[in-house]
């Protein structure tokens, strides 16, 4: 098995990537970016536009969290009693979204999509998952998802075998995208 990942690590460095995309196996955080990385790369690749209104609104969250930090830091009161200054809490739906889309264009039956990951920590098990951003539309898709293990997409020197997880995210969309079984 080993020695096939390594043979289609050459054929995808060879064909299409000079830059052959490797991580640091033991640390599991450089597995997860790598991966949520490509993973984007394929759905974007599908047709799916990305929606950014998510990303500009964490960014603006975070200049006003850090405007009250500053602002908490120069209070004329001491912790206790400036508590109430510093509490702030925040609700977005994005939990482990690495991705929100926008429909694919010239579709007027499919929402955007929301991609998930979790790679927990110690654990080589990556679960990815994709659903509708807006779930309670007549349009919206049962929800999808795959866990499987990191270690069918690395070869032993920590490069990413392409093909592989490509087919793998592949498979994921198509099922999204497959019509539901309708029920007499």
């Amino acid at each position: 098995m080993q020695e096939k990942k390594a043979d289609m690590a050459a054929n995808d460095t060879n064909s299409s990537n000079k830059n052959p995309k490797k991580a640091n196996l033991l640390d599991h955080h450089s597995i997860k970016h790598l991966l949520d990385e490509f993973v984007s790369e394929i759905v974007t690749g599908r047709g799916y536009a990305e929606d950014v209104r998510m990303s500009n609104f964490r960014l603006l969250m975070g200049s006003i969290i850090i405007i009250i930090a500053l602002l908490a830091q120069f209070y004329p009161k001491k912790f206790p009693e400036n508590r109430d200054f510093l509490i702030l809490i925040l609700y977005t739906k994005e939990k482990n979204a690495i991705l929100f889309t926008h429909p694919p264009e010239g579709s007027f039956n499919s929402t955007g999509l929301v991609v998930s990951s979790k790679l927990p920590r110690f654990s080589d098990f990556y679960t990815l998952s994709i659903a509708s951003v807006d779930p309670k539309s007549k349009a919206a898709k049962e929800p999808v998802e795959f866990t499987k293990s990191v270690t069918q997409w690395f070869t032993k020197d920590g490069i990413l075998v392409e093909g592989l997880l490509w087919k793998d995210v592949e498979g994921l969309i198509n099922d999204y995208a497959r019509e539901p079984k309708k029920y007499k």
